[in-house]
């Protein structure tokens, strides 16, 4: 059993240099390399902007398709790429150079996060306006040109940490349950966007769960929501899942034991999000994961791995070092 970290952290863009940006991520790349070594990762910090949220981090590995920021977010544009994805793609390589001068020597496996396809297509706007959701045409096209852009991803990555045992990606889709449900608001804001079937949403997972598998890496979903469609994911290609137990419900229980079960990965989210009024102890999460594994009727196992419940970007600098050194000692216990 070990432990790792969702992806983001909290800071912002230093008023400076590149040299001073590059610096604030390096402190972020040496918490993560210090606080859970066992399972590293390549840390997002959102504070610094579009570039580097969520949506514009995945956007910087598109290549084949034209997109630009706009003052509603980021929008397809039909042509060549605006100068704010160019900023995004030239972001990521300069946070890849600082990672892959920090982890010279690494061994073991190491974990990168990509925004999934049904997440990007409920925050992407087509040419004209409204999001990549309303069109089947389009929410395809975005989903193969991710799958391109995460295979290479995979390979630089590779290339970068020759070392790596394995390299995990994890997949994040927050709007998964939305989207199946018709929670996701249309450009309006009057209305919501149809419900996605099942079956739809499997196939377009899977054409980028598919091409993390065909360049050879391991593929997982993050999906911190209450209602995480676990058997989607899983016959979606899924070889892992990344849930927060604060609030998955009793009902998923199975799902994760079965996942457990077939010796997949299970990244169980045990500590707060932000900084909480009372700070847990190591003993209280390690317990905390012990009573889960209990009513599974399961013992403690190498698949499962102990996250904090979502992504630290809004937790003070002090809570998300706290958080990691909570969860790679409470591993460390349960072993």
């Amino acid at each position: 059993m070990i432990a790792t970290g969702i992806g983001s952290l909290p800071g912002g863009e230093v008023l400076g240099s590149e040299d001073d940006n590059a610096r604030e991520y390096a402190e972020a790349v040496r918490l993560v390399l210090g606080e859970v070594p066992d399972l590293p990762y390549l840390p997002e910090l959102p504070g610094r902007g579009a570039g580097a949220s969520m949506t514009g981090r995945a956007l910087a590995l598109v290549s084949e398709l034209g997109v630009d920021l706009q003052p509603a977010g980021w929008r397809l544009t039909g042509s060549g790429s605006g100068v704010d994805h160019r900023r995004a793609r030239s972001l990521l390589g300069r946070d890849l150079d600082v990672f892959e001068e920090h982890a010279q020597g690494l061994a073991g496996p190491v974990k990168v996060q990509v925004c999934g396809p049904w997440t990007l297509a409920a925050t992407v706007e087509k040419p004209r306006g409204d999001k990549v959701l309303a069109d089947h045409g389009a929410r395809r096209e975005l989903a193969e040109a991710l799958a391109l852009g995460i295979a290479d991803h995979v390979a630089d990555v590779r290339r970068r940490v020759p070392g790596a045992a394995e390299i995990l990606v994890q997949i994040d889709e927050p709007a998964l349950p939305a989207v199946l449900a018709a929670q996701i608001p249309t450009a309006s804001g009057f209305g919501k966007h149809r419900a996605v079937h099942p079956p739809e949403a499997s196939g377009l997972l899977e054409t980028v769960l598919g091409a993390v598998t065909d360049a050879g890496a391991t593929p997982l979903v993050h999906c911190c929501a209450a209602a995480v469609p676990i058997d989607l994911i899983r016959g979606a290609g899924a070889r892992g899942l990344a849930v927060d137990l604060s609030v998955l419900p009793a009902a998923a229980y199975d799902g994760v034991a079965a996942a457990l079960e077939a010796g997949e990965r299970v990244l169980l989210g045990v500590v707060p999000t932000l900084d909480p009024a009372t700070l847990p102890t190591e003993k209280a999460v390690a317990e905390k994961a012990l009573r889960f594994l209990d009513m599974l009727g399961l013992e403690p196992t190498p698949g499962l791995v102990l996250t904090p419940g979502c992504g630290l970007a809004g937790a003070s600098p002090a809570w998300a070092r706290r958080a990691h050194e909570l969860v790679q000692a409470a591993s460390k216990h349960l072993r």
